[in-house]
């Protein structure tokens, strides 16, 4: 029976366990670029135990960021920060992903931190504002939630196909940068999500209408991606597989979409809510793991391995998901950026017989073979040792 510690292969590629840093928009990047900022934050939580690390969504095009803060790879010139992020997080025992995506019709934005509107939603800049521009779209719809108002480009059928090379291009360069697992963004209400969201995508032509042709822009990018992406190296996606909206993307047409991506070479499916209205139906943000019943069913059903996100990070119900087989790989952000060592702290409060064989050999020594005041470390007590021994840190079972 596999637990959260359990090592987790996926075609060419083994992680030392099944606990993954989620993408999470930092907007720390100039021009794109990632540079020692990254290399500290991301290296800090493959330091920390993470198996698979992700930076944020990287942006296919300069307008596929959020802001003009976010990151990209849509340039030759941003491989080197990636490939040093990239050693970073291979040195400390992990494995580097990265997620490719166009934000669509949420992009043009203030980073939130920065700017807000005053019903403290995320704040849209107009498009002549000088860091603003005209988002695109599958229709001319602007997302209306949180003051995205301002009017979206429906993209032409050439415009998607010049995106598709994008999206192999971009992942072209994130092999040479050293990636060795790559996932497609097709969720939160991003160009993806837009595209498979009937809210968002009132096409009459072929990227329109029905699951298969709403599905088809997804596809295409899969199959743009797949023709230059190492057959070895998992090649997953990010599914915003339910609108919780009546006339928004509906689960079991996710799970249409997902049967055919798995026929085009799709190895894992991520997922998330499609985040394509504000006005979802009963949403569950405060519910523990809401994500995992709906990625077990795919993963029943469909036969594809699956990852799930979304209030994963107590450890007790991480492990469960995973003692029990209803996901493959657990999904955390927030928890990753409050804790870089979630999955040591997670260690201890499961009673794993050795936490600290989760960081680098280097460390663990130090932690574990060491004298001096034992409790100063911020540790539990150690074991008794004889006089003149080494003490020996030792956990100590979580309290009832």
């Amino acid at each position: 029976m596999p637990d959260l510690f359990s090592p987790y292969t996926l075609k060419g590629v083994t992680l030392r366990n099944r606990i993954v840093m989620s993408p999470m928009t930092m907007y720390n990047s100039v021009d794109g670029k990632l540079d020692d900022y990254h290399v500290s934050y991301l290296g800090a939580r493959a330091a920390g135990g993470f198996a698979l690390v992700f930076g944020e969504q990287m942006a296919i095009t300069p307008d596929g960021r959020t802001t003009t803060s976010c990151a990209g790879i849509w340039s030759d010139e941003q491989v080197e920060g990636h490939a040093r992020v990239v050693a970073m997080i291979r040195r400390m025992g992990a494995v580097a992903a990265i997620q490719l995506g166009h934000t669509g019709r949420k992009g043009s934005e203030l980073p939130p931190h920065r700017g807000v509107n005053a019903d403290r939603t995320k704040k849209q800049l107009p498009p002549d504002h000088p860091d603003g521009w005209t988002c695109v779209a599958p229709s001319a719809i602007p997302y209306g939630g949180g003051g995205h108002t301002y009017p979206v480009h429906a993209l032409t059928v050439d415009e998607i196909r010049s995106l598709h090379r994008s999206y192999a291009d971009a992942a072209v360069r994130a092999r040479d940068a050293g990636y060795q697992w790559l996932e497609l963004h097709f969720a939160h209400g991003y160009l993806g999500a837009s595209f498979f969201s009937p809210l968002a995508n009132q096409r009459t032509d072929q990227y329109g209408g029905s699951v298969a042709n709403r599905a088809r822009f997804l596809l295409e990018a899969l199959d743009a991606v797949r023709a230059v992406w190492p057959e070895h190296c998992p090649l997953t996606m990010r599914l915003g597989c339910d609108d919780l909206h009546p006339q928004g993307t509906q689960f079991e047409d996710s799970l249409l979409a997902i049967r055919m991506m798995k026929e085009h070479g799709l190895d894992l499916a991520d997922l998330s809510l499609g985040f394509n209205t504000d006005q979802m139906v009963n949403p569950p943000m405060n519910q523990p793991g809401f994500m995992v019943e709906r990625a077990h069913r795919v993963r029943r059903e469909l036969g594809i391995p699956v990852a799930a996100s979304w209030n994963l990070g107590v450890p007790r119900e991480a492990d469960r998901v995973i003692r029990e087989e209803l996901i493959d790989l657990v999904m955390l952000g927030r928890p990753a950026l409050a804790n870089p060592h979630w999955p040591i702290w997670a260690a201890r409060e499961l009673n794993h017989p050795s936490p600290f064989s989760l960081v680098q050999d280097d460390w663990r020594w130090w932690l574990e073979n060491f004298r001096g005041h034992a409790p100063s470390i911020g540790w539990p007590p150690v074991a008794p040792v004889a006089p003149g021994a080494p003490e020996v840190a030792v956990t100590t079972p979580p309290a009832s």
